[in-house]
């Protein structure tokens, strides 16, 4: 016996790409700013970070395209829906964080090993550069913040390449000042550290997005066992599965037992009781109810 299926919320489909096309729009502009500040230093470390703004941009397109699909019902084909392909897009923007950490790290060992004169920079150069790392706090603050109100893993992926793409505009700004210093050594020491940094989000949403794709338990089974006994008539539930979608949809299976005299009448109105009470307890929840007599009925 089984709930009904979930229906996906079009008020937070609509959200995420709402989102998505703001973040869009200041990820191009943060592009162009970078894009004329390259041109006019000919910096190797600001056209590295005017790629790492454009990967963002390509992220934001991709992502309106994933959330499209993952907004598509249930279908012959994909019977619970199409909602891990939001998390399928986490996992890519995971990919697209390891890059950057392996370009961060190899461009801070040539250095190392094989140190540059660092490029002139004028202060309105600096000022730009500062200015689109103050755009990127904004973007990350605010992708984050509806991230967690739309419960949606994509954003908040999204939000943490950002702030990656954060501390490569601070190692761009930093090697132009040390330029003007004459610290040639700031430059790869920073590279180094931001790579380790960017790594370490990678990690964060990998923790996160990995067990829904591997279909990993969604919540202890003891309390979903707490909820179903808490149904009157319901004696144990011996056997129980739960998974979770990125969207926050519990999946589970949940077998019971019951007074072997009850009619099958009787017996559906306990698993929709069981149900209810799972859902009641955790949110949103797809449920199938299996009903065993008690072996000794």
């Amino acid at each position: 016996m089984t709930s009904p299926a979930p229906i996906l919320d079009p008020a937070r489909t609509s959200g995420i790409q709402r989102t998505l096309a703001v973040i869009l729009v200041l990820n191009v502009l943060v592009v162009g700013v970078k894009l004329a500040v390259a041109l006019r230093t000919g910096s190797l470390t600001v056209i590295g970070a005017t790629l790492e703004s454009g990967l963002d941009a390509m992220n934001n397109v991709i992502a309106m395209v994933i959330v499209a699909l993952a907004a598509r019902g249930p279908d012959d084909d994909h019977p619970y829906g199409h909602d891990k392909f939001e998390t399928m897009g986490a996992i890519a923007i995971v990919g697209f964080l390891s890059i950057s950490c392996f370009e961060l790290i190899r461009g801070g060992v040539v250095r190392i090993l094989d140190p540059q004169a660092l490029p002139e920079a004028t202060q309105s150069d600096l000022l730009l550069l500062a200015g689109t790392a103050a755009v990127n706090i904004v973007v990350v603050w605010y992708e984050r913040r509806k991230g967690r109100e739309l419960n949606s893993p994509l954003l908040l992926a999204d939000a943490a390449h950002t702030a990656g793409d954060l501390f490569v505009t601070a190692l761009a700004f930093a090697s132009l000042v040390a330029g003007r210093l004459g610290v040639d050594w700031a430059d790869p020491a920073l590279a180094i550290v931001v790579a380790l940094i960017i790594a370490w989000s990678g990690w964060q949403i990998l923790r996160v997005t990995v067990p829904i794709l591997v279909d990993a338990r969604g919540v202890d089974a003891e309390r979903i066992r707490a909820a179903a006994c808490a149904v009157p008539g319901v004696e144990d539930a011996p056997a129980i599965r739960s998974r979770t979608t990125s969207s926050g949809v519990l999946f589970a299976e949940v077998t019971i037992t019951v007074d072997g005299a009850q009619s099958v009448a009787e017996a559906h109105v306990l698993a929709d009781a069981v149900e209810q009470s799972v859902a009641d307890a955790f949110g949103p929840a797809d449920v199938t109810v299996h009903v065993e007599p008690r072996e000794d009925a």
